[in-house]
């Protein structure tokens, strides 16, 4: 099998998303907005808990009805996704309900997100090899400025994002019109993500597939080099 084109999953793939504890602590700051250290820690676990944080954890426990189903289809739109996180964070009480919308703003900055160790050496290589690459991402928001911000944006050759499409992964048409914008066939395409069920609908397509781990960027400083091997 020759892989002519790579599509990668973005969050907890290319990118990790900061830690709850970051996230809300530099919302805090800019809302000038105090809680002592052991609030600020309760407060980041209990959004944690509630899966309030896209890219992050997953809810722990089941959300309420309402809100469950809003985010079955979180991806499949701008509005969808923020109806959901937001939901999601209004289970905690906050100090001022404004802060709600304000952490969902901070999600999106490309601050709130770091690349893996060797996201841009992989990508580099990859380009380098004539292998055209791809983005495919379950999300709510344009991610463009984020690869920009960290200069991955010249690695890649196009942009497949759920909302944008009104359809989310695993359907496989996101997949096809990745490979269809990147002109290469399913059957010359690697998929990498980190979600299996997600990522994995591109193996209806014929695509190949391959897995990395969501972990910390510290716990996962080369996971991503493997493609190349794959690649050839």
């Amino acid at each position: 099998m020759m892989i002519k084109c790579v599509l990668f999953d973005f969050s907890g793939t290319l990118f990790r998303v900061e830690s709850t504890g970051s996230w809300l602590r530099a919302v805090l700051t800019e809302s000038e907005v105090t809680l002592s250290e052991a609030e600020l820690t309760r407060k980041a676990a209990d959004l944690e808990a509630v899966g309030a944080l896209a890219g992050g954890a997953a809810p722990a426990r089941p959300l309420p009805t309402d809100l469950a189903e809003v985010w079955r289809r979180r991806d499949e739109s701008a509005a969808s996704h923020r109806a959901a996180y937001t939901g999601a964070s209004r289970l905690v009480p906050l100090p001022d309900p404004a802060l709600h919308e304000a952490l969902y703003d901070r999600h999106m900055r490309p601050a709130a997100w770091h690349p893996y160790p060797d996201a841009a050496e992989v990508l580099a290589a990859l380009r380098g090899r004539g292998v055209a690459v791809g983005v495919v991402s379950n999300i709510g928001w344009d991610l463009r400025p984020v690869f920009r911000e960290h200069g991955l944006d010249p690695y890649v050759g196009a942009y497949v994002l759920s909302y944008e499409h009104g359809i989310q992964k695993p359907d496989a048409r996101l997949f096809a019109t990745a490979c269809e914008a990147l002109g290469a066939a399913p059957e010359d395409t690697l998929m990498v993500g980190d979600d299996r069920r997600a990522d994995g609908g591109a193996a209806a397509l014929g695509c190949a597939v391959h897995f990395v781990d969501h972990l910390s960027a510290a716990a996962r400083p080369d996971g991503l080099r493997p493609v190349l091997d794959l690649v050839g």
